[in-house]
This record gives C-alpha cells, structure tokens and sequence, in this order.
C-alpha cells in the first residue's frame, strides 16, 4: 500500500527529472546546430531568445486556442448546477480560484484543464462524461482535473511541448539543409549528425514529452485521490472508460489530436491500446491498480 503523498512526491522527483533531460536535450541540439553553421555564444543568445517570444506567445494564447480546436463551450450554471457545486467545492478547498467551466458536446467520457496559471484556468467536460459518471466518480475525474491546475500541469506541459515543436521544427530544417543545400560535399560528420539530428531529434523529444505527460497523470490521480480522499471512486471513474473502450462502437474524442491530447483525463485518441512508449496516458489498467492500492 502506498500513502496518496508517497506517490505525488515519486512521481514529482521523476517528472522534475525528466523535464531536466528535456531542458539538457534541447539546449544541446539548439548549440550544436549553431556551432554548425558557424555561430558563437551571440548567436546561441539571439536563438533562445527567439524561442523565449515563441514559449510567450504560447502561453497567452494557448489555452484560448485549445478551447477553440477542442469545441468546448462555456457551460450555462442553471443546465449544469452540479457540475458547478463540484468544481467550486473542490476549488474552495484547495484555495484555489474557481476556473471557468466549459462543455464539450461529445459521447466520448473525458475531461481536460487548461489555462496560464492557478488564477487564470478552465476545465472541459465532454457530455458523455456527465451522462456516465455518477457524482462521486464525477468528482474524482473533476479533482483530478483540479490537481493539474494545482500541481502548475498546466505550465509545465506547455514548457515541453514548446521544446518538443522547437526541436521538431530545427530537425526540419537541418533535413532541408541536408538534402537540398548547395552544399553537397559535406564532410562525412557533419553529414552524421545533420541527420541524427534531422531524424533522431524529434523521436527522442516526443518520446520525453510524452513521459512527462505520463508523469504528471500519475501526479494528478493521486493528488485527486488525496483531495477527495476517495481513490476507490477515480478508479471507478477508469475502469467505466475502460469498459467504454472495449465497445466496438466507442468513438475517439472528435476534435482531440497530437497538440491537445495530453492534457484529456484518459487518451482521447484512440479506445485500442498502444505502444505504451509513445502514449500520451499511462495504461488504465495501470492506474486503477496503484489507486486501488492508495490509502
């Protein structure tokens, strides 16, 4: 048996390190390619500058641009007063701002936070959500959701994501540059590592910024757990959504894709497992057997 706190703090220390590989990883490959095409420490200075407007731009219009691409809409408190009476109940007593609360019109049972900070986040439930869930399980999914605004997910992922679309893009370039460059009589290392990084690069980011993703659910289920000192209900919660992916006739999220779909309560892309490496969501099977185990 583990406490809710043994596992936040496991799972802190592990998601903190990951993001430090990722922060060693991306600053690695941004100063390699500057020491390959022939630039200094100025140049290394005006690159992360640049990437510093880009993260800012991001976090101003983020999450406005994941509510949109997401067809969430601002719920109305008189159709939905228990969803309200949770959020701001668990909101209150976590001293946290009550975010804003939007609907997402999809049979899909799922539910994502998103927002700058602690003061300025929302949270989205799909409909199929509220029509499956009983209220105990409701808010578990909510808690959970709550956690990630809480533990700063909503930050946090953004950093890594940003690095993961910086690194994605420079890889781009440098397989531009290696394919179509007028200089073709390239030295057999540089060639060696344009492509390492034109290919490998990319590979290696997504798969750290999916296991921090991975992380932070882990985080969010037992901080969840803690605030409703309930796990028993989040797990129901997920073995509920288990069940609704084994039905042959179960639908992914509809407007859920690669930038949004870490930030969803369960893996909105796809009801079949996937290679777990490269999942945005750890197992459920998983998660249900460390909250069965919580106390």
């Amino acid at each position: 048996m583990a406490s809710f706190f043994d596992e936040i703090n496991r799972n802190r220390i592990k998601s903190i390190l990951l993001m430090a590989i990722f922060g060693g990883f991306f600053a690695a490959i941004i100063y390699l390619i500057i020491i390959i095409l022939g630039g200094g420490p100025l140049a290394f200075g005006v690159g992360i500058a640049v990437i510093a407007l880009y993260a800012i731009f991001s976090y101003e219009m983020g999450s406005k641009i994941v509510l949109k691409l997401s067809g969430a809409k601002k719920a109305d408190p008189k159709q939905y007063p228990s969803l309200y009476n949770i959020v701001e109940g668990l909101a209150v007593a976590n001293q946290l701002k009550v975010p804003e609360i939007y609907i997402v019109n999809d049979p899909n049972p799922n539910a994502f936070a998103t927002g700058k900070n602690r003061n300025n986040a929302s949270i989205a439930v799909t409909t199929g959500l509220l029509s499956m869930m009983s209220k105990e399980e409701l808010e578990g999914v909510l808690a959970h959701e709550l956690s990630h605004i809480y533990n700063n997910d909503i930050q946090f992922m953004l950093i890594a994501v940003v690095f993961a679309g910086v690194i994605g893009l420079v890889a781009a370039f440098f397989r531009g540059f290696l394919f179509f460059g007028n200089d073709r009589e390239g030295n057999g290392i540089f060639l060696l590592i344009a492509l390492a990084i034109g290919i490998l690069a990319p590979i290696f980011a997504m798969i750290l910024r999916l296991a921090i993703s991975r992380r932070r659910e882990y985080m969010a289920d037992a901080n969840g757990a803690r605030i409703t000192r309930a796990p028993m209900h989040l797990s129901s919660a997920l073995k509920k959504i288990q069940e609704y992916g084994k039905n042959p006739n179960a639908t992914p999220v509809r407007n859920a894709n690669g930038i949004n779909a870490s930030l969803y309560f369960a893996n909105p892309l796809s009801a079949k497992s996937i290679i777990n490496l490269f999942s945005t969501h750890p197992p459920i099977e998983e998660r249900i057997k460390r909250l069965d185990k919580m106390y």
